[in-house]
């Protein structure tokens, strides 16, 4: 037998449809069956009062035996018409009686029996509905009692026969709402079944491809919008890892290529030691390249995951950037440039983490700026009027030269993008990950990235958020 879980939605539908038709005929059934009793309790009470009616009527004109005589004939007469009636008339007086024996008559059990008695005769199925009234004396008649009962048999097997056919018929309706409900669901599932059809002709030969929207109901098109909506994610992801592979390869290919034809051309022909110190040096500047690329990766990748422990300490963000330009001095003297801060604000920060992206900011500072230039960082806290550890920071590196074009913005802070073709500056070799490290100690920071570039002057930068009460501080 099948679980719940393993019906289709269609059968689901099918079984609730069903349940609803039982609850829906079986109320309509026990209301008709209150009612078609009700109807049947007046109609025999109706039935007794007319033939009671006839017999009080007889028996109340009757004053001598001659008369009450001829009161038997019409009782017998009535009697003989229909079998299910039966009738007696008992008083002190046995000249005056109609029937063998007096009746037991119990009493009516409740309103809805209308005053009506219940007698049960010796070889009846069912008992016997009753009515009776004494009629006073007149003349020589004692008083009388008259009691008129009909066999409630017809009546039984009418209500009887009605539920049979309520139920046959509940049965039938319910099975039939159950496949017309699955036959429903089947058609209004349809546009659903199509988009499963669709959805399994996705690959990832074709990343572009989507699910077809059109001629979906409401709550299918929302759907299809959020799916599409993801695929579009996970294409751009796709398309940035791929890049991102391609990057990686280029960067590592190119110290892998200097050191294998310095390798080669090395051991071509006996060396002097000298110039095997000058391969293995060069050597050396490779291998740290890639080291360092290695390293920025694994940074990237680990920041990414969530899987480096912030140690925030509430520090003036000025002194950090301070230290930070005296371990570039060196490069900012040689490129005749100047540092200056511009406001103070105190954050939560990790300060090695904070100084790490300083110096990639700064480093790319120097070697776009104008060289004699000036390079400003301005600190500013998250609210305007203030600059204590819990409004926050926005920090900003600017500087004046060439300037980026438009389209480059939005991609500084992709890993290996290099707003130069050339991939160089002032014969240096970088592999673009500076800016991707600065994101994503912004990240970790809670905080963005954002640049700007007008007229020659370039501003970069990020913000940090202030630490929730739980986070480590």
């Amino acid at each position: 037998m099948k679980r719940v879980r393993d019906l289709s939605i269609a059968q689901r539908l099918a079984a609730m449809f069903a349940l609803a038709a039982l609850l829906v005929f079986a109320l309509v059934g026990v209301a008709l069956y209150h009612v078609l009793q009700t109807q049947i309790v007046r109609y025999q009470h109706a039935e007794l009062a007319t033939k009671l009616r006839y017999v009080v009527g007889s028996v109340a004109l009757c004053e001598t035996h001659e008369r009450w005589l001829k009161v038997e004939d019409k009782v017998q007469n009535l009697i003989s018409s229909d079998r299910s009636t039966k009738v007696w008339a008992w008083s002190s007086n046995p000249d005056y009686r109609i029937g063998d024996a007096e009746p037991t008559i119990s009493g009516a059990t409740s309103r809805r029996d209308l005053g009506m008695g219940r007698l049960l005769l010796p070889g009846a199925e069912y008992p016997y509905r009753t009515l009776q009234e004494l009629v006073p004396a007149l003349g020589n008649r004692p008083a009388v009692r008259v009691s008129v009962a009909i066999d409630s048999k017809p009546y039984v097997s009418a209500l009887r026969w009605f539920t049979l056919i309520m139920l046959a018929l509940g049965v039938c309706g319910i099975a039939l709402v159950a496949l017309l409900g699955h036959w429903i669901a089947r058609v209004g599932l349809r546009p659903l079944q199509r988009l499963s059809n669709e959805a399994q002709t996705l690959s990832p030969s074709n990343l572009s491809q989507r699910l077809q929207p059109t001629e979906l109901p409401p709550e299918l098109g929302r759907l299809t919008g959020t799916f599409n909506g993801a695929l579009d994610r996970l294409e751009a992801a796709y398309t940035r890892l791929d890049a991102f592979n391609a990057d990686v390869a280029h960067e590592l290919r190119t110290p892998l290529t200097n050191l294998m034809g310095q390798t080669q051309v090395a051991l071509s022909r006996p060396r002097e030691v000298a110039q095997l110190e000058d391969v293995l040096q060069s050597n050396l500047e490779e291998l740290e390249r890639m080291r360092g690329i290695i390293n920025d990766m694994l940074f990237l990748s680990r920041a990414g995951q969530g899987d480096i422990a912030l140690d925030r300490v509430c520090v003036p963000l000025a002194e950090e950037v301070a230290k930070t330009g005296e371990f570039l001095e060196y490069l900012l003297e040689e490129a005749g440039m100047q540092l200056r801060i511009d406001g103070a604000v105190d954050a939560w920060i990790d300060t090695s983490l904070f100084r790490r992206a300083m110096t990639n900011l700064l480093h790319n500072a120097v070697q776009h700026a104008t060289p004699g230039s000036e390079i400003v960082v301005e600190l500013r806290g998250g609210d305007a009027a203030h600059s204590d550890c819990g409004t926050g920071a926005r920090v900003a590196v600017r500087n004046h030269g060439a300037g980026v074009p438009p389209q480059h913005l939005a991609r500084m802070f992709d890993r290996f993008y290099r707003v130069d073709a050339a991939r160089e500056h002032r014969g240096e070799r970088h592999h673009g990950l500076g800016l991707s490290i600065v994101k994503a100690i912004a990240s970790l920071h809670g905080g963005t990235v954002f640049a700007d570039s007008r007229e020659g002057r370039t501003t970069v930068g990020f913000s940090l958020a202030t630490p929730q009460p739980h986070s480590p501080a």
